[in-house]
């Protein structure tokens, strides 16, 4: 008996503890929780807030990483700027005197279309004021009873050529004349139509009317743009730092490259416009398929002459940390990232410098941070 009260308690022993419902610790933790799962994959969040990694899931992530050695750049600065239309590559069509529309040969265009320099885009149809209209069509109808009177005159006067002087009937056939031009001068006054044109060619880029419309002299109706020739126009207050712009990119188009061309000597609201012409970043490339429209609000990096020393990446290599801090991760060991605080400044859409927080030995990773930071 006292051997099977032996075994009894051995059995005891051996198996686990197991907490009432509702029990608690001393920490107020739940005993009866199940105890934490364990990663399988081995990615993990260490305390110290680096990243445990494993090689296997390295090249599933295709996580890169580089030396980071220290070198020149070109110094940049960011500007706000928009996309302008190029005065010599663009042109408003506006019409003259007031009117209602009437569609041209082919319709109204429609924003997008593309048209050809003389093509018209529509006609207004000139409308004068109830007096004046009565007035000119009274004036019409004195000419057209002149006129034929002018005729009948001419007609008798050749019939007596011969006896009476001929500068009588020349003379009598330039005021036929005369009546007839004037006659035909305001009776098409009274249906005139201007034709609006297309100054350039290119595309619709503004209409602004409909069949029926009555338009004011001077409205801007259609904007014709070459979508191939478009300028970005940035604002600087400091005049110094103009001067030194040397280059310029837009920040988030690695495709769009951009070349100076000049820097306004005369304030405007305060600051001074620089304009830029908008140029493929690959030899070759079509400037139509760029992701630009005129009036786009866009962010330039400019290029400065000035030189700063720092470490250059790839954009992509920076990441944020939960306190919104820009951060690269550092490769400390085979499977461990350490993440680490810098202070960097864009050199164009694709490329940083980090000028403080790392040094020449570190293994900055540049592809694949993004993935790392999600690791929880």
């Amino acid at each position: 008996m006292m051997a099977a009260m032996a075994l009894v308690t051995s059995l005891i022993g051996l198996t686990p503890a197991q907490a009432a419902p509702g029990a608690h610790g001393p920490n107020g933790e739940h005993l009866d929780a199940p105890g934490t799962a364990v990663n399988a994959s081995g990615l993990a969040r260490l305390p110290d807030g680096s990243v445990n990694v494993p090689k296997i899931a390295q090249r599933r992530m295709a996580i890169r990483t580089v030396l980071a050695p220290e070198s020149e750049a070109a110094s940049t600065f960011e500007l706000p700027g928009r996309v302008v239309m190029d005065p010599n590559a663009g042109g408003r069509v506006q019409s003259a005197h007031g009117g209602r529309i009437e569609p041209g040969p082919k319709g109204l265009p429609v924003l997008g279309q593309t048209v050809k320099h003389g093509d018209v885009l529509a006609y207004v149809r000139h409308h004068a004021e109830p007096y004046a209209l009565a007035t000119q069509q009274a004036q019409l109808a004195e000419l057209r009873a002149q006129r034929q009177l002018a005729e009948q005159r001419v007609k008798r006067l050749e019939e007596l050529e011969g006896t009476v002087p001929r500068k009588e009937i020349e003379a009598a056939r330039a005021e036929a004349i005369s009546l007839a031009e004037r006659e035909r001068s305001i009776g098409a006054s009274l249906v005139a139509r201007e034709a609006l044109t297309a100054p350039i060619s290119g595309v619709i880029a503004r209409a602004d009317i409909a069949l029926g419309q009555v338009v004011e002299p001077r409205d801007v109706l259609f904007e014709v743009v070459d979508p191939t020739r478009m300028l970005v126009e940035a604002t600087i207050a400091d005049a110094a730092a103009a001067a030194r712009v040397a280059g310029a990119s837009v920040q988030g188009m690695p495709e769009v490259t951009l070349r100076l061309m000049g820097v306004s000597r005369s304030l405007r609201d305060g600051v001074l416009p620089i304009t830029f012409a908008v140029m493929p970043a690959k030899a070759g490339a079509p400037l139509r398929t760029l992701p630009l429209a005129i009036g786009q609000p866009i962010t330039v990096v400019a290029q400065s002459r000035e030189r700063i020393k720092g470490v250059v990446l790839p954009a992509q290599a920076v990441v944020r940390n939960p306190s919104n801090e820009p951060i690269v991760w550092i490769k400390s060991g085979a499977e461990r990232f350490i993440p680490q605080p810098v202070q960097l400044r864009p050199l164009d859409a694709n490329t940083v410098v980090i000028t403080q927080g790392l040094s020449a030995d570190n293994r900055v990773v540049v592809q694949g941070a993004p993935l790392i930071a999600q690791i929880r």
